[in-house]
């Protein structure tokens, strides 16, 4: 087995940041897209099979109930029947594309994004700082942030075989470059 450090550096408005990556962490950020698409995948399909999937009480009560600085938003959100009604479809079945999506590599960014924007408001729903402000919620939304940082759907994914996808003699990425905020 062969391993070297790659060296990373990013800067920020006037900070840079730099380090040193292992390459067995490539191991690693394939493991956590695999665990959250598998999270998110059984999430998802246990609320689409059980078919009995709703949003709206916990819209209108948990945010209240825990004390949740947007409280009012969820409720309002709750009371209003055509967004339930959305959420009822959206969320099974965005947790059952987003991790389809992570476990097979497939547009894995924009997979991410969506796990993170849900996370977030997993994390504002279920408020509850009595331990303080991070908990698995927000842990989760920074791990699907993470993937999509280090282009994890290239790791044994099918984003790498479609960013090389040839358009008129040169790969999708670079035919589109706006595509490597969906792919990677």
């Amino acid at each position: 087995m062969s391993s070297q450090e790659v060296r990373l550096t990013s800067t920020l408005g006037s900070y840079t940041a730099t380090g040193k990556l292992h390459s067995l962490s490539v191991w690693f950020i394939l493991a956590l897209r695999l665990m959250m698409g598998i999270a998110f995948f059984q999430s998802g399909i246990d609320k689409v099979l059980s078919g009995s999937f709703s949003a709206s009480g916990y819209l209108q009560n948990a945010p209240p109930a825990n004390g949740s600085p947007v409280a009012d938003l969820f409720v309002t959100m709750g009371e209003t029947g055509w967004f339930v009604d959305f959420v009822n479809i959206a969320v099974p079945w965005g947790e059952v594309l987003i991790g389809l999506g992570l476990i097979v590599g497939l547009l894995t960014r924009l997979a991410a994004f969506w796990g993170a924007f849900m996370m977030l408001l997993f994390y504002l729903g279920n408020w509850d700082i009595s331990h303080g402000y991070i908990n698995g919620d927000f842990a989760y939304m920074l791990v699907f942030l993470s993937v999509a940082a280090f282009g994890a759907g290239r790791i044994l994914g099918l984003d790498a075989r479609v960013e090389q996808y040839d358009v008129g003699g040169q790969p999708l990425v670079e035919a589109y470059p706006w595509m490597r905020y969906l792919l990677g």
